[in-house]
């Protein structure tokens, strides 16, 4: 057969060969497949050769990055990737880039698409959908059915075609030397976050010492039981379903012990996925939205319980004792005010709706602290077990900065349905403040993950670099990427939006003189049909502060247009901003900002997010057109 291939033959270290499909739609769910191999030269080297594949939606100015792989190997490797199900027309974007050495070579044998997903299979197909088993010396995995009969049990017909002409897999006692030797059948990596109901048909033989487990498996090894055998069924092929839920990278591991001399087989056929719950599963399945709360308009589905002064909504002008809310700076959050207690404990229970049990869940939420001498457990978050009403101490503060809006993450798995409370406290009468809490977020999975799905595109919130912008220059005058507190004091913000500890972008007036400029610009993004949504934080506080513009250059046109513009002081708070703009033609954005007439002016960007489709949600034209100027060359300070 063929294949195709880049290597060093006719191409230089870091060159890219790129294949583009034609346009595609997935109305339904997908798996794409592919078969490839990446070799280099036997020296260790640093530069890897590395194949991506990207997809490339119709309105969107970038592409996702759906998979990347750079380890070489002996032989073709099976990647499969899950492709939600879209209205939008797509193509597929495979990307090589050679590494160093003289025998650096990418290689692609297959690429293939069908309807369904990555972690089913009737294993009919050579390459058993990317099934893998894990080698063992002793007891493996193996294909069934068709026209061999090789093993000396009595094996049953396929449950696909219900002959002999159809595959299984199966696991056969005859070759165990050891009891407890385990043997593993290990399905693709989920790339896509799923939910709902696994099934597979499963054969054991009567009476015999065997026992069958299937687990998940994430991408820190964690293994988690989902499915044992409860019964010895019946000879013929039985059905399982089991609950399923991956809102990160997983693998499902079958998986067969053998405990006795009875040993026997055990025959698995036909794995299948449906995105609704099981038949025997009557619960609602765990929503993230119904347990996360921005609270601008109301508390969602978090309550309080009514004793203490408790929790109050607020919408606060900013100002040098308080910041705005973390949504948009403008908006409301919670605060809870311990100054007017006339009892020093707790000042208000937060609780979240129910949360079922036996989940793994991320929680994340932002505070900010005012006053307190001692902080420490000013605020505290607890689980609270319903059915024991037992309450457990899973996170507090120590030590923070004052005002700065922080973000918390835990990660907490409980048994039982449980309940998430914050807690204001105050300690002692002569020592009490002001705790703010905002948006916070529930969602399935582990916070710490060290490798969760590809981050979407068009995101850049400087944690990590500068993303997709660039400088033409780069001295003390022009944009810095920067943590903590700037220099200057009464201006510039005290932390970065996305964290209170991360990173952002600004322009220190100390460094550059009146009327300044300085421009951070994308790279070059696709021109697409409809309407974009760029969303930004910005910070401008300070007497003195200037300009901030964004503007839209389009490709072979020297003009820029203005998209937007702020001038002077506008907040203490980080302010969200939301720009709608088209365009068809390959074009950049680029933020400007320039130094005021004093050193308070430093300027600050962060969480930068570009959307297809207009804003959800425009600021009222009131804000919008604050800041601009009648005639934009006389600008004004």
């Amino acid at each position: 057969g063929h294949y195709i291939y880049v290597d060093t033959s006719f191409a230089k270290q870091g060159e890219k060969a790129v294949l583009l499909s034609s346009d595609l739609q997935a109305e339904e769910w997908s798996c794409l497949r592919l078969v490839y191999q990446i070799t280099t030269s036997s020296e260790p080297i640093s530069d890897l050769s590395r194949l991506s594949l990207y997809v490339r939606f119709e309105d969107e100015s970038f592409d996702r990055l759906l998979w990347s792989a750079n380890k070489a190997s002996d032989s073709w490797l099976i990647a499969s990737l899950d492709l939600q199900n879209s209205t939008k027309k797509f193509k597929i974007l495979i990307e090589g880039v050679l590494g160093q050495g003289n025998t650096a070579s990418i290689a692609l044998f297959e690429i293939k698409m069908t309807t369904g997903y990555c972690i089913e299979c009737d294993f009919e197909e050579n390459h058993l959908c990317g099934f893998v088993n894990r080698w063992n010396p002793n007891v493996n995995w193996f294909v069934g059915g068709g026209s061999i009969r090789s093993s000396p049990s009595n094996l049953p017909q396929d449950h696909t075609f219900k002959s002999e002409l159809g595959h299984y897999m199966y696991v056969d006692s005859v070759y165990v030397k050891h009891f407890q030797e385990v043997a593993q059948l290990i399905s693709p990596m989920t790339t896509a976050p799923m939910s709902g109901c696994l099934s597979f048909y499963y054969q054991l033989q009567q009476g015999n010492d065997n026992a069958f487990y299937v687990y998940t498996r994430d991408m820190t090894g964690l293994y988690e039981e989902i499915w044992k055998t409860s019964s010895l069924g019946n000879a013929a092929w039985n059905l399982a379903e089991v609950e399923f839920s991956a809102p990160y990278p997983m693998e499902v591991i079958f998986e067969v012990a053998f405990n006795g001399p009875k040993g026997g087989y055990v025959a698995l056929d036909d794995i299948s996925f449906s995105p609704v719950r099981c038949q025997n599963q009557t619960e609602l399945p765990f929503s993230a939205v119904e347990a996360s709360c921005n609270f601008e308009e109301n508390l969602c589905n978090f309550y309080q319980d009514k004793e203490g002064p408790g929790w109050s909504r607020v919408k606060v002008k900013p100002n040098m004792y308080r910041v705005g809310d973390h949504t948009t700076g403008l908006g409301s959050y919670l605060l809870t005010n311990t100054k007017y207690t006339s009892q020093p404990g707790y000042i208000g229970r937060l609780y979240s709706p129910s949360l079922p049990g036996n989940l793994q869940y991320c929680l994340r939420f932002y505070y900010a602290i005012y006053g307190f001498s001692k902080m420490s457990d000013t605020l505290a978050v607890y689980i609270f077990e319903e059915n024991h009403v037992v309450q457990e101490k899973i996170w507090s503060v120590l030590e923070s900065p004052r005002g700065v809006w922080m973000q918390a993450e835990i990660t907490f798995k409980k048994p039982m349905p449980t309940k998430v409370v914050f807690m204001g406290l105050c300690k002692t009468f002569w020592d009490c403040g002001l705790v703010a809490l905002d948006d916070i977020t529930i969602q399935l999975g582990n916070c710490w993950f060290p490798d969760r799905l590809p981050p979407a595109p068009g995101e850049c919130t400087f944690e990590q670099d500068e993303c997709v912008f660039t400088q033409e220059r780069r001295n003390r005058s022009s944009w810095h990427r920067r943590r903590g507190e700037t220099p200057t004091s009464y201006t510039g913000p005290k932390g970065d939006h996305t964290t209170g500890v991360g990173y952002y972008m600004y322009i220190e007036a100390s460094n550059m003189v009146y009327g300044q400029k300085a421009r951070l610009q994308s790279q070059p993004l696709r021109g697409v049909t409809g309407k974009h949504c760029l969303t930004f934080f910005y910070h401008m506080y300070g007497a003195g502060t200037g300009l901030l513009s964004v503007y839209l250059k389009k490709e072979d046109n020297s003009e820029e247009s203005l998209l937007w513009r702020r001038s002077g002081e506008q907040s203490i708070s980080w302010l969200r901003a939301l720009i709608e703009y088209s365009c068809e033609r390959q074009h950049q954005i680029i933020f400007e900002a320039i130094r005021g007439v004093s050193i308070r002016s430093d300027i600050a960007i962060d969480d930068v997010k570009f959307q297809a489709g207009p804003c959800a949600e425009l600021e009222d034209t009131t804000q919008q057109s604050s800041g601009y100027s009648e005639d934009l060359n006389e600008i004004e300070y």
